[in-house]
């Protein structure tokens, strides 16, 4: 047995787990990939000044749970903790957002580090699937973004998630808000850390998950009651635009959401089947990151959707995913003539799109049969020495057991025929 195990906080994709990991993954970027977003992917790692100004100082995520290093060469990196800033960056750097057609629209998928308190549904390396639309300030962009990741998640057969959906307001009417939160909370009885929090973004303490903070944010200013006109009228059109699409969510004048660089638009996916850790995603406008990493004013919307949590959400639905078969046909040769005679035939299966294995190893029937068994192949193909003589080559259903000679040169399009 190994020595070595995974990480504390992380975990192994293995078969045949992960073919639902995959599926998860396509399901969510097929919206994306119908409706104009182009896939990009970033490093795993980028400047720690980067998360520091886009995701925000006073958050955990940069206070307490990212990976930071220091290179030998003396730059100061972090793993990414999350997707927005590094895909921004990248679109800045190559001047995607002059290259006229705006907003740029992009779709990523990948893993994230972050060092927390490892839990069901909270891990340390993480895996999202995530979407960007940069460089257009459009309460119809907003919707469209919340619209695709209901379809994904309707896709996959999840019904009991529930779309909460805010707005937090721009840098015109926020501040007002900001200061009478601030008065509300210098009169509570709070930790030094989370008083300073409320000095630096007193939004951030809104999202404080203890309880012993919670209860004492009761009658505590909502931002819904301090946006401007301009805010309210955004907000409400992006609230048609979602209805009229037919899809249902709740408004939640709490939902602040984890980051620094949200404005406006807020909105997060919950599944209530997940115990303490409900979020499967969200995301929201923010039109000021630009600005923060040192870019041009570029108004910009997205989201985040955790591929890990989606798939506990599937399981606590009980929803089975329809995956096709990792093999369709599996060869069984008698004979060092019959392997390679084989072999050569699974070749060109798979060269016509039918997915096929083999049994290596020199295995014999016996063993052979069940390992065809256990791949969960529709049919086994079976040549011994007498079905070269005569050219044939044996086709076993093994579903019903009946097998039946093909000739050598009509298996494939008669495995063709009978695979659909």
């Amino acid at each position: 047995m190994s020595t070595f195990k995974a990480p504390k906080g992380t975990y192994d994709l293995l078969p045949p787990d992960s073919a639902k990991y995959l599926a998860v993954r396509e399901a969510i970027a097929a919206p994306l990939r119908g409706s104009g977003y182009g896939y990009i992917e970033t490093p795993g790692f980028e400047s720690v000044e980067l998360f520091a100004r886009g995701v925000g100082e006073s958050t955990d995520i940069v206070t307490k749970e990212m990976y930071a290093f220091e290179t030998k060469g003396g730059d100061r990196l972090a793993l990414r903790p999350e997707g927005t800033a590094s895909v921004l960056r990248a679109a800045l750097e190559a001047n995607l957002h002059k290259a006229g057609n705006l907003p740029v629209k992009l779709w990523y998928s990948g893993s994230y580090y972050r060092y927390e308190r490892p839990q069901k549904g909270r891990y340390r390396h993480f895996s999202q699937v995530g979407a960007e639309a940069i460089g257009a300030e459009d309460p119809a962009l907003d919707a469209e973004l919340i619209i695709l990741a209901d379809q994904a998640y309707r896709s996959l057969g999840l019904r009991n998630f529930r779309i909460l959906l805010n707005s937090l307001g721009d840098k015109e009417c926020r501040p007002v808000y900001r200061e009478a939160l601030q008065t509300f909370l210098r009169g509570l009885d709070l930790d030094e850390d989370t008083l300073r929090r409320a000095e630096i973004n007193p939004l951030r303490v809104l999202d404080d998950k203890r309880e012993s903070v919670q209860k004492q944010l009761t009658g505590a200013p909502l931002l819904r009651d301090y946006l401007c006109d301009a805010c309210k009228a955004y907000h409400e059109e992006v609230r048609e635009l979602v209805t009229a699409a037919g899809v249902v969510f709740e408004d939640d004048p709490k939902l602040v959401r984890g980051l620094d660089y949200y404005t406006r638009t807020t909105f997060e996916f919950v599944h209530d089947g997940l115990g303490s850790q409900s979020a499967v995603g969200g995301g929201g406008r923010y039109d000021g990151l630009s600005e923060m990493i040192g870019g041009p004013a570029l108004p910009s919307v997205g989201w985040a959707l955790g591929v890990d949590r989606t798939v506990l959400a599937l399981e606590a639905e009980g929803v089975e995913l329809e995956l096709p078969a990792t093999t369709s046909v599996f060869a069984v040769p008698l004979g060092d003539e019959a392997r390679r005679v084989l072999f050569a035939k699974v070749t060109e299966l798979r060269k016509n799109g039918v997915a096929a294995d083999f049994a290596y190893g020199g295995k014999g029937l016996k063993a052979a049969m069940k390992a065809a068994n256990r791949s969960g192949a529709r049919y086994a193909l079976i040549l011994g020495e007498r079905d070269i003589e005569q050219g044939v080559v044996q086709l076993k259903d093994l579903e019903s057991g009946e097998q039946s000679a093909v000739g050598m040169n009509e298996i494939v399009a008669e495995l063709e025929s009978a695979l659909g």
